[in-house]
């Protein structure tokens, strides 16, 4: 039996460690995973690229600057990041949780972080934040390094407001070069539980992204 994807069915999964996916856009079945190894990226540390760190710093992609809007476009970044392309031969989210996701975001907690060229979106990627907890679920790019910069300020955003845990659930050779790592399930569970109570703000607008992205770097620097 199908279950319905509703908010409070997903808040509770994802505080016990599932999450949601579909075989593909056409496929309306919808299964629930709990990887035994659970894939995070570090808050504080998170390795940024050399290049990548040049192009955060100039808020620029292809000599032109690029603008970090965040919220603006939840369900175009999930509809994006569901198009298949040469890199991706696939998609996992279908109508169902298009919808479900949607739902979420409108009760402030799934959120989006968007990258803006030229008033057109040419990255972005979106996520849960559940507590001290981030999910990240996908991404998408139509320009060069554009989601990579999301990514950056995602985790700048994430260790403002004080966030623990950078969830990715799996691990793959794009996140290979930002330092994925991996923790049982166990350890992961310890993990996550007690932060869940955590009462952190994703969506503030006061520092800028350039200047919250200027602190973070600074910070970053220290812990190298």
């Amino acid at each position: 039996m199908q279950v319905i994807l509703t908010p409070d069915i997903l808040l509770a999964a994802y505080s016990q460690g599932l999450f949601p996916m579909a075989q593909s856009a056409d496929n309306p079945e919808v299964h629930w995973y709990c990887p035994e190894m659970r894939g995070q990226l570090s808050i504080p540390a998170m390795h940024i690229p050399r290049r990548l760190r040049k192009t955060v710093r100039q808020m620029k992609i292809g000599g032109q600057h690029y603008d970090i809007r965040i919220n603006t476009d939840f369900e175009g970044v999930m509809k994006a990041c569901a198009i298949v392309t040469d890199s991706r031969s696939e998609t996992w989210i279908n109508a169902e949780i298009l919808t479900a996701y949607c739902a979420l975001h409108a009760k402030g907690y799934a959120h989006s972080i968007e990258c803006w060229q030229d008033g057109k979106m040419v990255g972005g990627l979106y996520g849960i934040a559940l507590g001290g907890a981030f999910f990240g679920e996908s991404m998408f790019s139509t320009a060069r390094d554009a989601s990579k910069v999301t990514l950056v300020h995602l985790v700048a955003r994430l260790s403002q407001a004080g966030y623990k845990i950078l969830d990715t659930q799996f691990t793959n050779d794009h996140l290979e070069q930002f330092g994925v790592y991996e923790l049982s399930h166990q350890n992961y569970i310890e993990k996550l539980t007690p932060i869940l109570s955590l009462s952190c703000v994703f969506d503030f607008t006061d520092p800028t992204e350039q200047v919250l992205l200027t602190q973070y770097l600074a910070s970053w620097q220290k812990s190298q």
